[in-house]
Order: structure tokens, then sequence, then C-alpha cells
């Protein structure tokens, strides 16, 4: 990758972590400007969505499946393992940020709640931490373990960027971000499963709250 490129990679991976928490665009506005000029990265580095692993071409049914088996397997070992552990050992901070009084306020609001959870959770999310800012570490850094050390830095990323919920919200994001990539890289690049799988467990835990029971 050359110094223009790499820079570019840089400035796009810094504008998709600070851009939102900067809360200038309302209301998961900024995910439209990013990808956008996640867009224009990819033009500049003659790839496309598909070289991120986001194309319609690899999707098939079994991946709703998959995805949906991986997201609930994934939150019964954190509600019912990891969780139960940590507490044990820890006791650790959860912001919700106002989201569980805003999902439990009316059926319709949670209804929209889920929808913004497939959009920007499952499909926002993935194609931009999962699968650019992983490709685009993996070509800055050069070497054999090159794969190994961008997932490793992605997942601590994804984690942190999630840092507005607390420290239990970061931790819960780095084991559930690690899963999403696992998918991603187990089943050759293909972002159907991480998508689905992120929609899913969102789901799940929207659900939960608005019934009460998280």
């Amino acid at each position: 990758m050359t110094i223009n490129k790499t820079v570019l990679s840089i400035i796009a991976i810094g504008t998709i972590i600070l851009l939102p928490h900067a809360e200038l665009i309302p209301f998961f506005g900024y995910s439209i400007p990013i990808l956008l000029f996640i867009r224009f990265v990819l033009k500049y580095t003659n790839e496309s969505f598909s070289d991120i692993g986001f194309s319609f071409k690899p999707f098939k049914p079994n991946t709703i499946l998959f995805g949906g088996l991986i997201a609930i397997l994934t939150l019964a070992f954190m509600q019912l393992i990891f969780h139960p552990v940590l507490d044990y050992f820890v006791s650790l901070d959860y912001n919700d940020s106002g989201l569980n009084d805003t999902i439990q306020s009316e059926k319709l609001q949670f209804f929209i709640m889920v929808i913004m959870g497939w959009l920007i959770g499952g499909f926002y999310e993935e194609i931009v931490f999962h699968g650019f800012i992983f490709t685009r570490l993996e070509k800055i850094i050069k070497g054999k373990y090159s794969t190994s050390i961008s997932a490793f830095a992605t997942i601590i990323i994804f984690g942190f960027y999630h840092i507005q919920l607390g420290a239990l919200g970061l931790i819960n994001a780095l084991v559930v971000g690690a899963v999403y990539l696992a998918l991603f890289l187990y089943y050759k690049r293909n972002l159907w499963y991480s998508i689905f799988c992120h929609g899913f467990y969102n789901t799940m835990v929207m659900t939960l709250i608005y019934y009460d029971y998280l």
C-alpha cells in the first residue's frame, strides 16, 4: 500500500471511530457520510465493497440460519456463563445511555430500535469494522502475522468504540465483536454470516430489555 493510500485509510479509520461520538449528526445519521467516505477510499484504492466481504453474490439462505444460531449460542454464553463468572470476580458499571428506557417506552419505539439494530449494528458496523477497518489494517500492517495483529486491533477498536456503555459494555463488545470477526474469517471473508449474527444478537438483547429480562 502506498503512503497516500495508507494515510487515507488511517484518516478513514479515525473518522469512523470519532465522528459518531462527536454527536454532530443526530440519530445514526453519521452512517451515511461514513459509508460514502468508505466508498471513496475503496474507489481510490481500486477496490469495491465486495473486496471487504460485502456483496450480494455470496449470500445464501443458510447464512440466516447459521448467523441466527451463532447469535443464540453467543447470547446464551454471555448471559449464562461469561457475565456470572465476571460478576463473581469484579463489579463493573454498565451505562445504557438511555437505551433501555427508549426501548421500553412503547412498542413502536421498540420496533424502531430493532430496525436500527439491524441497519446500524448488523449492516453498518459489520461493513465498517469487520469489513473495512480489518482489511485496511491488514494492508497497512506487513509481515507474517498481519492477519492476527489486524484481527486483535480490530477487536480492540470495536470494543472501545462502545466505551459510552461503560466498562461492562466495552468488555461485552470485545467478546461479541471477536465472535463476529471470527465468523467473517471462518466463512472465507463473507460478511453475511456476521451481519445476521450481529442483527439477531441485537434483536434478542433488545427483546429481553423490552420485556424487562435484562
